[in-house]
């Protein structure tokens, strides 16, 4: 489908068609506007509620497990506006300007004008660098997950999942359900956190219920549940075969082909970046994260927030902002809404982040990994620059700063431009300059976001130039 022509009043444009981009869709369409959904997916549904690559016999149930009802609700919702909204999946938002969007889809850029940006460009995994986290066989979380969902296909014969967070257990319940052979589950936090959850129950009872259910069913399984795992290293010398870990002062070993790994997720910020967004220090998520109102709104006016990319705090609160995230933009062009409405999606994703503290306290992230990370291990994948050098570059020209480190050290230069170091490094300039991490800044998003053809890009300058 094409957006609109720019003799009329641009598009609402919706980056994004997972949770939160569908109920944003769904709430300009209810209004009789006509928004333009980008997404990189081929199908909509976002990580968690990912869809098929090609129907393999797998029944949403087999796919979502209880989730099932809110996956198959939102799929048939998104189908429902199709000829009411323009979409483009497999498309690569790659650069915000001047009220214009570059847009990669179908092998070119296609420069759109927008009236009203929603950004829903959630998550992905957050690590921190461990001995053989870039061995053949180890993958994120949710590297795992999208093999398991999109392709019907494990990551080893015999699979340890390490890391912490909710998506941890998730992941494992759901590889264990589909008849893959789940060796172990390292937690790196202690089982004394696990009472947080406790406090949980008041505010959501059945999703507290859910997650002991399923760590009972992995137990039951035969599965072992390992808290408090500290100096973890993933063995091999061509691909996974052991990872080791210590506890109690005492030396574990366990053999395995596949690791499923991550400690969390980090939200996914470089748009709002490029878009002109402020930025403030969100001492839940350890990050620097776009300022934004209770209802999405941003620092630049017309530019909104929805769901993780925000701030993490799960599909039902992305739902919810998405649809705050659209009644605003609504409200600010001077359409009818209801304010009843919003009042109540504020009040429930408020209850929805209270939880969200009380994850964070069960899981918590093990900051205190990166003061013992050996000089020799892989920080930057892309560069392949080993914390050893970055600490070097640390001491050498006395940095103080996440930007100045890329530009001595060439961490973050790479094809992922720093979502999958930038954490860390951060952390690590923080721990060898005994500064809170909130005070060593962000690494700056630059176009293009993600690696497109450099003819592409020259194309798309070209353009703009005449």
């Amino acid at each position: 489908m094409s957006a609109h022509s720019t003799s009329e009043r641009p598009q609402p444009l919706i980056v994004g068609a997972g949770p939160a981009g569908i109920r944003a869709a769904q709430a300009l369409v209810a209004a009789g506007l006509r928004p333009l959904v980008v997404d990189e997916a081929p199908a909509c549904g976002g990580q968690i509620y990912r869809q098929r690559l090609v129907p393999d016999g797998r029944s949403s149930r087999d796919l979502y497990g209880s989730e099932a009802a809110k996956a198959e609700a939102l799929h048939r919702d998104f189908a429902a506006l199709d000829g009411k909204l323009d979409y483009w999946p497999q498309a690569l938002l790659w650069n915000l300007r001047d009220g214009r969007a570059d847009i990669m889809v179908a092998g070119t850029s296609r420069q759109v004008a927008h009236d009203g940006l929603i950004l829903a460009t959630g998550a992905t995994d957050r690590t921190l660098p461990i001995p053989g986290w870039t061995l053949p066989g180890v993958f994120t979380l949710g590297g795992a997950q999208i093999a398991l969902k999109s392709q019907g296909c494990a990551i080893g014969s015999r699979i340890v999942f390490l890391g912490s967070g909710p998506l941890l257990y998730l992941v494992a319940w759901q590889y264990m359900k589909a008849g893959a052979n789940v060796a172990a589950v390292l937690d790196t936090a202690p089982f004394a956190a696990k009472f947080n959850l406790l406090r949980g129950l008041p505010l959501f009872p059945a999703i507290v219920l859910r997650g002991m259910r399923m760590t009972a069913e992995l137990k039951l399984a035969g599965i072992a549940l390992h808290y408090g795992v500290g100096d973890v290293r993933i063995k091999g010398s061509d691909k996974v075969d052991a990872v080791a870990w210590r506890k109690d002062g005492l030396e574990h070993r366990l053999a395995c082909d596949g690791i499923g790994y991550g400690l969390a997720l980090r939200s996914e910020t470089q748009l709002a970046d490029l878009a002109g967004c402020r930025f403030a220090f969100n001492q839940r998520d350890r990050a620097l994260l776009p300022k934004h109102d209770a209802a999405g709104r941003t620092s630049v006016p017309g530019v909104y927030l929805a769901g993780d990319g925000a701030g993490i705090a799960g599909a039902d609160a992305a739902e919810r902002a998405g649809e705050r995230a659209a009644l605003a933009l609504l409200q600010d062009r001077g359409l009818p809404h209801d304010p009843t409405r919003a009042a109540t999606l504020e009040a429930e994703l408020a209850r929805i982040g209270r939880f969200r503290d009380v994850l964070e306290a069960a899981f918590p992230f093990p900051a205190h990994w990166v003061k013992n990370t050996a000089d020799a291990t892989t920080l930057c994948r892309c560069e392949e620059i080993t914390a050893g050098e970055v600490r070097a570059a640390i001491s050498r020209f006395g940095v103080h700063e996440l930007n100045r480190l890329k530009a001595v050290s060439r961490v973050g230069m790479g094809r992922c431009q720093g979502r999958v170091c930038g954490a860390a490094a951060a952390e690590l300039l923080a721990h060898e300059t005994n500064r809170g991490v909130e005070a060593v800044g962000r690494l700056r998003s630059q176009a293009p976001v993600k690696p497109v053809p450099l003819t592409l890009a020259l194309a798309a300058q070209r353009e703009a130039a005449e």
